[in-house]
């Protein structure tokens, strides 16, 4: 088997691949941002969005389950600590209502999704 096609457990769950395609939007939003807000909401939104993923990643390799609902509670406090930017971005109309209403709906389907994952493990 060639390395590159090994596939982690990580990699099927569907709250990783939907955190994925949110960390891509949140990159393109941020390349359209002005300077000012690249460096203060945008570079904290990239942070906590890529963090969602990381943390579903690392959570997986534990060995334990109260080990994986840690880093699984982390990804869920990331995916929420999104909110507030995409309300900031909206507010400070660096995005339109349209995409507001889409990350905001998938931010909240990712704390949902992640809710469900740490409750599977209690």
């Amino acid at each position: 088997m060639d390395n590159i096609e090994y596939i982690f457990d990580f990699e099927r769950l569907e709250v990783y691949k939907l955190s994925l395609k949110f960390i891509s939007k949140v990159f393109k939003i941020y390349q359209k941002l002005p300077r000012n807000f690249q460096f203060t909401v945008g570079e904290q939104f990239i942070r906590a969005s890529v963090s969602i993923a990381n943390n579903i990643a690392e959570g997986s390799g534990k060995n334990s389950e109260p080990g994986k609902m840690q880093f699984y509670e982390y990804s869920l406090n990331s995916a929420r600590e999104c909110i507030p930017m995409i309300t900031i971005l909206s507010e400070q109309k660096q995005i339109n209502n349209d995409e507001y209403k889409e990350l905001r709906s998938e931010c909240i389907i990712i704390c949902k999704m992640l809710g469900k994952l740490i409750g599977s493990l209690k």
